[in-house]
């Protein structure tokens, strides 16, 4: 499962509620015949409870609002779990796109060619996506995800390229 956001607030009295997005085109998602629900991100398919959305619409980010959540209370159960959709289900990407999950793993290479880790995870902020690279060391290091650091994403090398000193 591709995690695609978390579930906020309710919003209003009638089981509308706020989503964390975690992506970059969540109007996208109401095409996606179901969405997936989890209190565990890194649950396994069986633990992800299908729900069908009955409207989305963005105020604020979005709002979603699911058949068979018709009130607050029934929307404040859901308040705090992970929004998700099988890879297979996901728009497919443009040249030069991809998805968080896809970088996961990566090897990350610096220009001068030097293996610095491999992708653990990425951190979304306020100012800048965040990528975490654990280094071989086992030690844990953060990179700022923007154009003058990371370079160049090849998923079919399965490499990062970045702007970045092994020694940082």
């Amino acid at each position: 499962m591709v995690i695609l956001g978390r579930i906020a607030a309710p919003y209003g009295v009638q089981g509308w509620m706020h989503v964390q997005v975690f992506g970059d085109d969540p109007l996208s998602w109401s095409k996606l015949p179901k969405w997936w629900i989890s209190s565990n991100a890194l649950a396994d398919g069986p633990d992800w409870e299908a729900f069908q959305l009955g409207d989305l619409r963005q105020h604020n980010g979005i709002v979603v609002r699911f058949v068979g959540i018709e009130n607050r209370d029934a929307a404040l159960c859901l308040r705090g779990n992970y929004v998700a959709a099988p890879p297979s289900l996901l728009p497919t990407t443009q040249p030069g796109e991809f998805y968080w999950h896809e970088l996961i793993g990566l090897v990350v290479v610096n220009t001068q060619g030097e293996a610095i880790g491999k992708v653990a995870q990425l951190i979304e902020s306020t100012a800048h996506h965040v990528i975490e690279v654990q280094k071989p060391n086992g030690q844990y290091t953060l990179l700022p995800f923007v154009n003058q650091v990371i370079l160049d994403v090849d998923l079919i090398q399965q490499q990062l390229r970045v702007d970045w000193e092994s020694d940082w």
